[in-house]
Formats: C-alpha cells, structure tokens, sequence
C-alpha cells in the first residue's frame, strides 16, 4: 500500500465529497476502500484524489470524486439492483456500483477504453460486471429493465431521456447530466409505483458530452 495515496483518500473523502453532502455511510466506505489511482493513466497519478476531472482519451475524462459521490448517493444501489452504467471510462465508477451491490452491465463507446477498463476490473475479481462495447445510446438496451441506469457523460437536451425511461423497471432511478457547457444540471428521474416519473434536480455541474448523441439543432442566420 502506498502511504501517500491511502492519505490522499483519506482527504477526498473528509475535504471533497463530504463537504458535498454524501453523507451515505456505504458510498463513504465504497469510495474509501476502492484505489482511485489504479484506474488512472499513469500521467496523471498525481491528481488522483484531486477535485479535478482526469483526461482519459479522446474529449473523455474522469468525473470528480464528490460529483461521483452525489451521483451513487442519489442512485442509492441496492443489492441485486440491475445496472446499466452508459459510459465505462476508466471502470472506477463500474468498480464503486458493483461493490455497492449491483449487478453492472457497461457500456463503452471506445473500445480501447472498454478493454482497459475490462483489465483492471477483472484484477479486481468483481465477479458481478460486464463491460461491453458498444454505443449505448443508440437505442434500448437488451438486459433490461434496469433498477439502475448511471449516464456518465452529459446529454445536450432532455430528448434521449424518454429512451432511458423506458429502460427502467419500477422503482427504477436514472442519473443524467443535461446541458452545454458551461452549465449543466444533474438531475435524478424514478419511475414511481404508478408508472410516472418523477425528476429532482440535484446540482450544477459541467462534464464532457458522451460521444455520439444527437447535437440539438442549431439555428444559422
């Protein structure tokens, strides 16, 4: 184990997300004992346990630890809770809803991602996750309904959403970033007992567009 990170969790934790109202005892101990630095590239170790968001790629980046933590938070995973986690990056975020209990189905648009994000997951012998390329928002994916979806990269518009919905079993929650930069709002959409949906929003935020969603029409004068 290495001291200097093991002390940079223990700051994230104690100076990012709680700070940020995650105040959930199981997401707390997930983010704590999960090794962020494991699932970043090698030249950006040093900003691991940064309130920053971490190039991976090609436009993709890490989200913040505390953006992380509000988003399981708000997802509160049960065990046995079917996943689908839009967007696997590095496979840090994969990692923390499979030990929060789900069962996680992956989606990653980049194959090079998809298989390193694979890798490490596997090193961890998280038994409960697939990691699948493919694009996800493409249309509905097969697994479903899910308990839990988690989109990982923002969406420009609401228009992808009712294709999310429609994925969700009862009970069902989909966390969603929606907007263009520079402001974005985090919202959490369940589908109560009677079918509706329900939306609350939670923060403002600003994250990298995942990759191949229809851009809105733009207006030329």
């Amino acid at each position: 184990m290495n001291s200097t990170f093991d002390q940079a969790r223990f700051n994230m934790i104690s100076q990012q997300i709680r700070p940020w109202e995650v105040l959930d005892d199981r997401v707390l101990t997930v983010m704590t004992e999960i090794r962020r630095e494991l699932f970043v590239p090698d030249a950006y170790h040093g900003l691991a346990y940064a309130d920053v968001d971490i190039p991976i790629g090609d436009s993709d980046s890490m989200l913040a630890p505390k953006l992380v933590g509000r988003m399981l938070q708000a997802l509160a995973v049960q065990e046995a809770d079917k996943v689908l986690e839009i967007g696997t990056g590095t496979g840090y975020v994969t990692a923390c809803l499979a030990r929060l209990g789900g069962r996680v189905l992956s989606i990653e648009i980049d194959a090079a991602l998809a298989d390193a994000a694979r890798e490490r997951l596997s090193a961890m012998q998280l038994r409960r996750v697939e990691v699948v390329t493919g694009d996800a928002m493409s249309g509905a994916v097969d697994g479903g309904p899910f308990d839990v979806i988690a989109v990982t990269g923002s969406l420009p518009d609401g228009e992808a959403l009712p294709m999310l919905r429609q994925q969700l079993a009862p009970g069902g929650r989909v966390f969603a970033i929606i907007g263009e930069p520079p402001l974005m709002e985090a919202w959490l959409e369940t589908r109560v007992s009677s079918g509706d949906i329900r939306r609350d929003a939670l923060l403002e935020t600003c994250v990298p567009a995942l990759k191949n969603v229809p851009q809105p029409e733009r207006f030329v004068f």
